[in-house]
């Protein structure tokens, strides 16, 4: 007992009498040196060491969920520009998005330095694209995503489905007209396939019809759920020829008489996109706005396959958001004293959220190196498509929990994470459509109705 307080003395001597005054009014030292008293040798040694110590604090690890490095494959320039996206949309995109996400409205005032970065129709060839490659063209969506999903998803629309549909079945002069106008964003595009009524069923039942006539080709019917269609230059439009009963393609362009776009609002996801339904009344559109290489759904399904392979990599920026928020916040985020990162139940989370994470990154990297040896197929991309937006349902989900009640708060931007998770899971074909494709394929049977 004696040498428990002779170290304790020590120790006292090292304070001289206005610190330990200071010490008086703060603590009560007669209760420490009580407790002091209690203690046996492991435990008095431990609290020597923890009063003496003068290590410093340790700085966590960097918030980087690249886990497998996936990155340092890529060469040098596709890392700068990955990097160079990256910065972008830190700087310029995710300052803004909560108010106009909250606001459900678009920011137009990033749509000349979303030109000026370049990226737009990235894996085309020609027409002032980049011709670069699919996986890098993946990157850049999971970069998009990583910070809002909304404006990746505008990209998407722009990019992928209505500057593909042009570039995979629009004629020369169709492409040379709008191409480099759209890769520069000074023309918008929409894509119109999903209906009010059949949504997937599309391939087998398309309700808006085409017929030809003398003047071109009048069309009816209604889409709905039509990104950037609200305000876009030209939408896309597939309709069923009511002469022969397949799928043609149309650029529809917002003057025409009988075109008519509708906002749809009360969205809880993606609400800086502009969604609209249109209604097509007897919309006459001249031949010369035809897509000649659109002539059967199969035709529309290439454009499909390739963005479908995108938003599997937009479902992984997406996840990689949610996940780097929520470790940041669980490293700053304190109680009893210390970090709640340092909590095995929140480690839990923050490695099953990695895990998940780290599958899909590695899933979606190898999709695209198929992308780009020409051999990707609709049952891979479909695999994708189910995999990566299911494990980011999680994924956000986890992410939320972690952070408790400041979860469902936007400021912390994993509630807007949360939210646009839901609609990445729908769009582009259902988990159901998606599943069998790659049902059909690996059983010979196909189980469409």
């Amino acid at each position: 007992m004696f040498d428990k307080f002779q170290k304790l003395i020590k120790l006292f001597k090292t304070v001289d009498l206005a610190q330990l005054e200071k010490l008086s009014q703060k603590v009560d030292l007669a209760a420490i040196i009580n407790s002091v008293s209690k203690m046996d040798e492991a435990q008095l040694h431990m609290a020597m060491k923890m009063l003496t110590s003068t290590k410093k604090k340790k700085d966590p690890p960097p918030v980087d969920a690249d886990f497998y490095d996936i990155s340092a494959k890529l060469s040098p320039e596709d890392r700068a520009l990955q990097l160079k996206v990256r910065a972008f949309l830190e700087a310029e995109i995710k300052p803004l998005v909560n108010k106009y996400w909250l606001h459900d409205d678009f920011p137009f005032e990033i749509i000349p330095k979303l030109a000026d970065l370049n990226v737009c129709g990235y894996v085309y060839e020609g027409y002032g694209c980049a011709g670069g490659s699919s996986l890098v063209d993946g990157i850049i969506a999971a970069e998009f995503g990583r910070i809002d999903p909304s404006i990746a998803t505008f990209l998407g629309v722009q990019s992928g489905l209505a500057m593909g549909s042009i570039y995979f079945c629009g004629s020369e002069e169709q492409k040379q007209e709008w191409l480099p106008q759209m890769q520069q964003l000074k023309k918008i595009g929409a894509f119109g396939l999903t209906e009010p009524e059949v949504g997937s069923a599309t391939a087998g039942g398309l309700t808006t019809t085409c017929k030809k006539t003398a003047d071109g080709w009048v069309l009816n019917g209604q889409k709905k759920w039509i990104g950037n269609s609200t305000f876009s230059d030209i939408t896309i439009i597939w309709a069923r020829d009511v002469d022969d009963n397949q799928v043609k393609g149309f650029i529809v362009r917002k003057e025409n008489p009988g075109f008519s776009v509708e906002k749809i609002k009360g969205k809880m996801a993606l609400r800086i996109v502009q969604n609209g339904l249109i209604t097509l009344t007897d919309c006459v559109v001249p031949e010369a706005d035809r897509l000649p290489h659109a002539n059967t759904f199969r035709d529309t399904a290439k454009v499909l396959q390739m963005t479908r392979a995108g938003v599997a990599w937009m479902a992984v920026g997406c996840a990689r958001g949610a996940y780097e928020n929520a470790l940041e916040y669980t490293l700053k985020r304190e109680q009893f004293g210390k970090p709640i990162a340092s909590f095995q139940l929140i480690q839990n989370h923050l490695v099953e959220m990695l895990s998940n994470l780290t599958a899909m990154q590695t899933l979606v990297y190898r999709l695209s190196e198929l992308q780009d040896e020409g051999k990707l197929k609709d049952e891979h991309a479909s695999l994708a498509k189910v995999f990566c937006t299911l494990r980011t349902r999680d994924i956000v989900s986890r992410a939320r929990e972690v952070m408790g009640g400041n979860g469902i708060l936007l400021e912390y931007n994993v509630a807007r994470f949360l939210a646009d998770a839901e609609a990445i899971y729908s769009y582009e074909g259902t988990k159901e459509i998606n599943s069998l494709i790659v049902g059909r394929s690996i059983t010979g049977f196909s189980a469409f109705v």
